[in-house]
């Protein structure tokens, strides 16, 4: 042994820096980047009536967002591992105040497109990379508390995105601007936020993922994917759709009417999953499943009776069965994935999340084209329900044989 090789203390991996307000501000832009995507919730109807486009454009320029979002996670959430947290999300951040610039902007249907393209990108690039600086910022290293703090955050920010638009283009002027304007300043937080996080080496080569689960939790992703998969399907319903279901209901163009209905439903996921946290995985989603299918059949009765309470009975139990399930599939695929495949697992679970919320409202949309869409949304609230009612009973069999 030479005398350098004696008195050069071994190489350390760099621990994490943690510090509670940056924990803190951090969440602060996880809530309000999610905030930015629903933003444009309440406006659909209005922009539908200025540039005459049908309900299936709709779901598809809602759609699009899902399509950007997946391969920007897959691409761009190993890639902060490799390079750093702060140059993956300087740039997502920037990319999503973008996005509310061209909503701002708005002048015809494919502004609205590009706007969602560009939310996509920003929140597929930065949510891996928000959620793993969470971890590493808990200030007393609790990944669960991090993980709720992340769930609870960005379920929050999509709830809070309709209500702060609904009001501001009710109550406010220039309703189609004012609401994009609040939410770019709400981003320069965030910014500096990201802009102030410490400078990591590197701890991987890039790769980008693919989905991957490997046949020893096969089993348990499909139960807890296909839960997810619906539980998300019904937050897509809610925010591409139910705003224009709402005011048809009521007879009332109140825009802070039509968000607040989607902030209610998101509002109740929250609370359901914060009163629930540390139950046992498989119950929260059985129960969560056994509350979404009748919340969904009261939603398609609300529809056919024309009454708004029974819309808000149904949007307060779809969002507690919705919080249920989430949490339930959630907690469950992270116990079983095996610790060498954890963020494949993890990231085809996130896949199947998302394109939950985007590709079944499609069929929404298309079947509106038929139907018109209040009976649209009844059909398809009905298929969704049995669907639930179908995985309860597979998750009921998978307990029996565990």
């Amino acid at each position: 042994m030479t005398t350098e090789q004696a008195t050069t203390p071994p190489a350390v991996a760099p621990q994490p820096v943690r510090n509670r307000g940056r924990f803190w501000a951090i969440a602060y832009t996880l809530l309000f980047l999610l905030t930015g995507t629903n933003v444009p919730t309440p406006l659909y109807r209005g922009y539908q009536a200025q540039f005459g486009f049908s309900p299936l454009i709709l779901t598809l320029i809602f759609a699009v967002y899902v399509a950007a979002l997946v391969p920007s996670l897959l691409v761009f959430g190993p890639l902060s591992d490799a390079i750093g947290r702060r140059k993956v999300l300087v740039p997502a951040i920037v990319v999503a105040a973008f996005g509310s610039v061209a909503f701002a902007l708005a002048t015809n249907v494919t502004w609205l497109f590009a706007a969602r393209l560009l939310q996509g990108l920003a929140v597929g690039a930065a949510s891996g990379a928000l959620t793993a600086a969470l971890n590493e910022a808990e200030p007393t290293g609790n990944r669960r508390r991090a993980a709720l703090v992340s769930t609870v955050a960005s379920v929050g920010g999509l709830g809070t995105g309709p209500l702060l638009a609904g009001v501001l283009a009710q109550y406010a002027p220039h309703p189609y601007e004012l609401p994009f304007i609040v939410e770019i300043v709400l981003l320069v937080p965030a910014f500096i936020t990201v802009m102030l996080l410490p400078t990591t080496r590197p701890a991987t080569k890039w790769r980008p993922r693919r989905p991957s689960v490997p046949p020893s939790v096969r089993g348990v992703f499909g139960t807890s994917g296909t839960a997810s998969f619906l539980a998300f399907t019904v937050v897509g319903i809610f925010l591409a759709l139910v705003p224009t279901y709402v005011t048809k209901l009521s007879g009332s163009d109140n825009r802070a009417l039509a968000g607040g209905a989607v902030t209610l439903m998101l509002a109740c996921s929250c609370i359901a999953q914060l009163l629930v946290y540390g139950a046992k995985a498989r119950i929260l989603q059985m129960t969560g499943l056994a509350l979404l299918a009748p919340g969904l059949i009261l939603l398609a009765i609300a529809g056919g009776t024309s009454s708004l309470p029974l819309l808000l009975v149904a949007t307060v139990i779809g969002g507690v069965g919705q919080g249920m399930t989430f949490l339930g599939s959630i907690t469950e695929v992270n116990h079983t994935a095996p610790p060498d495949r954890h963020a494949d697992v993890i990231s085809s679970f996130y896949v199947v999340v998302y394109l939950g919320v985007g590709v079944p409202v499609i069929g929404v949309g298309l079947l509106a084209r038929v139907t018109g869409l209040l009976h649209a949304v009844q059909w398809f609230t009905a298929v969704i329900a049995v669907l639930c009612l179908i995985d309860l009973a597979a998750l009921g069999r998978r307990k029996q044989a565990a």
